[in-house]
């Protein structure tokens, strides 16, 4: 998971850099008055989203196959806790019907 993050991350970072230098060289237009580094960040949001997209798939899925591992997990304790407390009430039940 850490790594989809740090390669989506270096995906925005290049497209940034990308992004920064158009805008600063005039072949990309610039944001109106001082919203120029807001215009530089969303325009390089909005070219990585869809290049990660492509790109980070295989490692997309990965990072999900462990989330669904740790998810089931955590379900399999869960359950395991669950019948146990229900063995225990079960338990306490049958001594207090017999005494």
């Amino acid at each position: 998971m850490l790594r989809y993050t740090l390669m989506r991350l270096g995906i925005f970072v290049g497209c940034l850099v990308v992004v920064w230098g158009l805008v600063y060289s005039g072949l990309a237009p610039r944001g109106l008055g001082d919203s120029n580094g807001m215009w530089v960040v969303l325009l390089a949001l909005l070219l990585s989203a869809p290049i990660s997209f492509v790109v980070l798939r295989k490692e997309r899925d990965r990072a999900s196959v462990q989330i669904v591992e740790k998810v089931d997990k955590v379900k399999a304790n869960l359950e395991a806790n669950r019948a146990q407390e229900d063995g225990v009430d079960d338990a306490a039940r049958a001594q207090g019907q017999t005494s």
